[in-house]
């Protein structure tokens, strides 16, 4: 039975983050993804902060523009614009540097391979795709699977407060230098948003209401196209869609046992904004350190060091975050008010 000292579920910017650490840090290290290639489908916006991309140091072949700012659009007030310098990215060529720079320090990509069952504390089974079971053993086991994730599901840590999200790509008219976001009493606790990417863009809404009515979501989405085709910034049909979920729930631990949690599968993601690479990244980067520690020293409560050090960085922000979101959903009829208290754009949010 192959042994690793890690073994990784999932690919993308969390896991290949943390597979990238936990190898230059000297681990044998597996990830595993289960779809045919990594990074495919993209299902997120591919906007990404500008000291990200010299954070990781993976170059520069996965950006497509930068942008200078975001606007905010809000019914019966003025648009809003911050600073806020970034890149939008081909989030699957990001995810696939990513990974590949992982393999280069010396771990190992399975792809079309799905964790199945943990057996015990460290043996798991997979599955390919063309039907083939195997155990593996692992010393230290990371879910970076994803809002629904299956490990977090057999350490008991679910996330029970998501948000539904629908995308669709279309042509662009003219070329934009902000991404944009918009609010709509429609879009109950959330927003729609358009992020430009070079001669297309990303059109797309994120709501709390009918978390399981993908039609009624699609509706908003379709009506938003039709007023951002109306004022002249997109055209045509659309070229793709993309449906998935965002975390949006409370901070809970991340370190159980063997095993830890990290990007959408630990709720990694800001709960007002829907915003997780950077989060992502960063707490995979912690986690892979902190697992090629434990697993090198064969002491799980090493572990417990990587819950501290990744709350102690994202935890104060993201519980706000969420006490701002509570609000928001409780006191959504006083809209457009509560969005101004809620969301750090506008002079009243109540931080």
């Amino acid at each position: 039975m192959p042994s690793y000292d890690v073994l990784v579920v999932g690919a993308g910017p969390a896991g290949g983050a943390t597979a990238l650490a936990a190898a230059r840090a000297g681990a044998r290290v597996l990830c595993i993804e289960r779809h045919n290639a990594v990074g495919v489908p993209v299902q997120c916006a591919e906007h990404i902060p500008a000291l990200l991309v010299g954070q990781m140091d993976l170059g520069a072949s996965f950006i497509v523009q930068s942008t200078r700012g975001m606007k905010f659009f809000l019914p019966g007030s003025p648009v809003r614009e911050t600073a806020m310098p970034g890149f939008v990215v081909n989030r699957d060529h990001f995810d696939q540097c990513l990974i590949q720079a992982a393999i280069d320090a010396g771990a190992e990509l399975m792809t079309a391979t799905q964790a199945i069952r943990r057996m015990d504390d460290d043996t798991i089974l997979l599955r390919r795709k063309s039907g083939q079971s195997f155990t593996v053993k692992a010393g230290v086991i990371v879910g970076a699977d994803g809002p629904r994730s299956l490990v977090g599901r057999w350490v008991g840590s679910v996330n029970q407060h998501l948000l539904s999200a629908m995308q669709i790509t279309m042509p662009l008219a003219a070329p934009m230098e902000h991404t944009e976001v918009y609010f709509d009493r429609d879009y109950y606790a959330g927003y729609g948003w358009l992020f430009p990417k070079k001669d297309i863009a990303n059109v797309g809404i994120g709501l709390k209401k009918c978390l399981h009515d993908p039609k009624h979501l699609r509706t908003k989405l379709d009506d938003l196209a039709a007023r951002l085709s109306a004022e002249g910034k997109i055209r045509g049909a659309p070229v793709s869609v993309t449906y998935g979920w965002i975390p949006a729930g409370p901070v809970r631990k991340a370190a159980y046992g063997n095993v830890i949690l990290v990007g959408d599968a630990a709720g990694h993601t800001h709960p007002i904004t829907g915003a997780g690479i950077f989060m992502a990244v960063t707490c995979g980067q912690m986690a892979g350190k902190w697992a090629a520690i434990a697993a090198k020293e064969k002491d799980m409560r090493l572990l417990l060091q990587y819950d501290t050090q990744w709350r102690d960085l994202f935890e104060d922000t993201l519980t706000r975050a969420c006490q701002h979101r509570i609000t928001m959903e409780d006191r959504w009829e006083q809209f457009p008010e509560i969005i101004k208290s809620c969301w750090e754009a506008y002079r009243v949010y109540d931080g």
